[in-house]
C-alpha cells in the first residue's frame, strides 16, 4: 500500500528559499511506488497552500497559484484540508485527504523549532525528524549551548545578549569586550543559514552586528570566533543513533554566510577530508552524544570546529532538519556511506512510523 506523504516547505522564517529548494531535492528522490506525495507550501506571510505540481516550486508560481491548505488538528482524522481556490470563502466545499506521514522540509522559526512539530502532535501524525522539545532546543543557540556545557565538551566563549539591552548599547560593549577578545561573531540565537550574523573586529562592528542580529531575534548570541576548519557530522537514528563520516566547509568567504552557502561557486565542500589521526571518530562519538542528548530523532547535523594549532573539536551548533539542497551537505555525507537519498527518505520515514 502507497503511504500518502505530504511535504511541507516553505515558511515564514529568512530560509524560505532554502526550504523551497530542499522540498525539491526530497520530493523527486521520493519513490512513488511508494509514496503518494502531496506538496504543501507555506507563504513567507504564513498561507499554507496545495500545490499541485512540483515545477511551481522550482519556478516560484506556486504562491499565487496554490489552494488554501491546512493540516486539521483533529486527530481523529490525520488529513489535508484543501480548499477550492486561495482564498477561504464560506460555504465552500473543502476535500478530505487521508494523510499517513508528513516530512516538514522547513529550516529556522515556525518549521524547524518545534511549532509545526507540536501542531503534528495534536493530529496524531507522524512526521519525520526530531520532536518538539529537541526541536525547539537545537533551534535556540542558547540553550544548545546551556546543554553542551552541561556535556563538558568545548565550545566558543559567549556573551548573551537581549534586544532591550542595547538601548545602553555602551553597556553592553564594556560586558562584551571584558569577557571576550575580537575578533568575535553575532549571532541571532534563534536563525539558520547564518542570517543574521556577522564578524566583529572591533567596537564599532560590534554593535553594528549586534543591530542586525536584533532585527532576527530578541535574544543575541555573542562568541570569541574560534580559528580552525569547519566540518560537519551527519546523525541518522533515534534510540541509538548512527554518525555519517565528516565534511568540510572551504567557505569562498570571510566565514560560511547565507551567500556563501548558495550563491557563491567558489565555496565547497569535502567529504571524507585528511584530518589528525583520531579526530574524526572523535567528531562522530561526540556528534552523537549531542544528538542524544538534546533527546534528537531522525536526523540532524552537528558542526564542529577543528581549532588551527591544537587539533582539539570545538562544538559550534546543531541542526534539526539540514538542508536537503543539491550542495548540502547532510545527503551527500549519507550518499558517502553508500546510502542514496532514495533510501535516506524511506528510512527517515520509516523512523516517523517507529515513533
Amino acid at each position: 500500500m502507497k503511504k500518502t506523504v505530504v511535504v511541507l516547505f516553505g515558511g515564514q522564517s529568512s530560509e524560505h528559499e532554502v526550504s523551497c529548494m530542499s522540498a525539491c531535492t526530497v520530493t523527486e528522490a521520493m519513490n512513488r511506488e511508494k509514496y503518494n506525495v502531496l506538496l504543501v507550501g507555506i507563504t513567507k506571510e504564513g498561507h499554507w497552500l496545495y500545490v499541485s505540481h512540483l515545477n511551481h516550486i522550482a519556478d516560484g508560481s506556486w504562491i499565487k497559484s496554490g489552494r488554501r491548505a491546512a493540516i486539521s488538528p483533529d486527530a481523529g482524522t490525520r488529513s489535508l484540508l484543501v480548499f477550492p481556490g486561495r482564498e477561504v470563502e464560506e460555504g465552500a466545499v473543502v476535500s478530505t485527504i487521508a494523510v499517513d506521514v508528513v516530512f516538514p522540509v522547513l529550516h529556522g522559526l515556525y518549521g524547524e523549532d518545534g511549532t509545526v512539530q507540536g501542531l503534528l502532535e495534536l493530529a496524531k501524525i507522524p512526521y519525520v525528524g526530531c520532536g518538539v522539545l529537541s526541536s525547539a532546543i537545537s533551534m535556540d543557540k542558547l540553550y544548545t549551548k546551556f546543554v553542551v556545557d552541561r556535556l563538558k565538551i568545548r565550545q566558543a566563549p559567549y556573551v548573551k545578549v537581549g534586544r532591550q539591552e542595547l538601548r545602553d548599547v555602551s553597556g553592553v560593549v564594556a560586558r562584551v569586550e571584558e569577557a571576550l577578545s575580537y575578533p568575535v561573531f553575532i549571532k541571532p540565537s534563534n536563525a539558520g543559514s547564518s542570517r543574521g550574523v556577522s564578524r566583529a573586529n572591533n567596537r564599532e562592528e560590534l554593535v553594528r552586528g549586534m543591530k542586525l542580529a536584533a532585527e532576527h531575534d530578541r535574544r543575541i548570541l555573542v562568541e570569541k570566533m574560534i580559528v580552525g576548519r569547519e566540518v560537519e557530522c551527519a546523525i541518522l537514528g533515534g534510540e541509538k543513533p548512527e554518525a555519517s563520516g565528516v565534511g568540510e566547509i572551504l567557505a569562498a568567504a570571510e566565514f560560511y554566510d547565507y551567500d556563501a552557502k548558495y550563491n557563491n561557486a567558489e565555496s565547497k565542500t569535502v567529504i571524507s577530508p585528511e584530518l589528525p589521526e583520531g579526530v574524526t571518530e572523535k567528531i562522530r562519538r561526540t556528534a552523537e552524544q549531542i544528538f542524544s542528548s538534546v533527546d534528537g530523532f531522525g536526523l540532524a547535523r552537528v558542526d564542529f570546529f577543528v581549532e588551527e594549532g591544537t587539533n582539539e573539536i570545538v562544538f559550534n551548533e546543531i541542526n534539526t532538519m539540514p538542508g536537503f539542497t543539491s550542495i548540502s551537505m547532510y545527503p551527500m555525507l549519507w550518499e558517502a556511506r553508500g546510502l542514496k537519498k532514495s533510501e535516506l527518505i524511506d528510512r527517515l520515514i520509516e523512523m516517523a512510523f517507529e515513533r
